[in-house]
């Protein structure tokens, strides 16, 4: 009788471990966290190739990356007709209970659904994303959570399970940097026509101002999103997407030790792809304080002294907690403007500005336009 290899028997009972642990709920999946040890992976965004990677497949907490999942599904029930961006949510009291970052949602009262996307984009409010899980899974965020689970699985991210539609720590919540680079890619590939979002400098809610996260807008070159993620249990996590090019790298940095270390690796790791993907190093811009316009209108000045009377998507409350992030948002040059619902949104493109936004697709580069382009008061 033949002898099984060594190495095949290993992979079983990875494969034996790694079932057992999703199909006990993940009750063990606080043991599989790897404090300390930093989990990275860089795609070629049209080609889904691996460029680079360290510990990849390591089981973590995603924080709040898992809104990226919250995300996707709510870009598909806007395509499918599900739900329309201007679409009334009711906000819970358990959606108004959620621990920051948080936009402050008092229970009773509503967002639409483009707003709660603005402040997964940018604040990473717990709130919002709570309400959207609840609205989007028929009243109910843990329905939503298993809907988000059965998606990853749909989309091959075989280490992935949701519970919540934000985040916010839960022992049998998990994903891993491959994982994560496969849902971004999915998310520019599937739904590129809404992928400007990531790339607002911020929008207004209830008049004030409410600033994104992610510090990689403007201070790396070619970067237009995706999002930050932090908790004490899962570290500092970013994912990224650059273009160069005509050249879009993924890049995933889970469980650094501070933002500035999950930055400067980001930055080094997304070098290194480009360079071995035979695009031309850039310099890195120097980043200088940029002020945004009041709801009431204004100027904007930009980092190079220009002005722009741009404003940011109004509303009406205040957001009272704390940011997820304790950093002060990076915002590229260059605007385009767009109005919908309650005020007018600035989105961003690498300036200088352009009529398109370059979105690398699956074999090809996709041109793809705003699709709300068009002012409505």
């Amino acid at each position: 009788m033949s002898r099984m290899p060594l190495s095949r028997l290993s992979r079983l009972k990875v494969t034996a471990t790694v079932g057992l642990c999703v199909g006990l709920g993940g009750m063990h999946a606080a043991r599989a966290q790897y404090v300390g040890q930093v989990s990275t992976i860089v795609l070629d965004a049209r080609t889904g190739a691996v460029l680079s990677q360290q510990d990849p497949d390591l089981r973590r907490y995603p924080a709040s990356l898992t809104k990226l999942m919250t995300l996707y599904l709510t870009f598909k029930a806007v395509r499918t007709g599900q739900v329309t961006l201007d679409q009334e949510m009711p906000v819970s009291v358990h959606a108004a209970s959620m621990e920051p970052s948080k936009l402050g949602l008092r229970p009773g009262s509503t967002l639409t659904v483009e707003q709660a996307v603005l402040a997964l984009v940018t604040k990473s409010a717990n709130d919002a994303a709570c309400a959207l899980g609840e609205f989007l899974g028929g009243g109910d965020e843990t329905r939503f959570a298993a809907m988000m689970t059965r998606e990853a699985g749909r989309l091959g991210m075989y280490d992935t399970v949701f519970r919540n539609a934000s985040g916010l720590p839960n022992p049998e919540q998990m994903t891993s940097a491959r994982d994560l680079a496969v849902l971004a890619r999915h998310l520019i590939v599937d739904y590129g026509e809404y992928y400007h979002y990531f790339a607002v400098p911020g929008f207004y809610f209830h008049g004030h101002e409410v600033p994104n996260h992610d510090p990689m807008l403007g201070a790396y070159p070619g970067a237009d999103g995706l999002k930050t993620g932090y908790t004490g249990e899962a570290g500092h996590n970013l994912v990224t997407s650059a273009v160069r090019d005509n050249v879009r790298l993924i890049g995933v940095v889970m469980g650094a030790k501070s933002n500035s270390r999950r930055n400067a690796t980001m930055t080094a790791l997304l070098d290194s792809s480009f360079q071995a993907e035979g695009v031309a190093p850039v310099a890195h811009p120097a980043m200088r304080p940029l002020l945004l316009a009041r709801a009431g209108g204004g100027a904007v000045v930009a980092r190079h002294g220009s002005t722009h009377n741009v404003r940011l998507a109004s509303a009406r409350l205040n957001p009272v907690q704390p940011d997820e992030v304790a950093e002060a948002p990076a915002i590229p040059a260059g605007y385009a403007r767009i109005r919908r619902g309650h005020g007018t949104v600035a989105h961003i493109h690498p300036a200088p500005v352009r009529a398109h936004v370059h979105l690398v697709g699956m074999g090809h580069v996709a041109h793809a336009t705003h699709t709300h382009a068009k002012a409505r008061s």
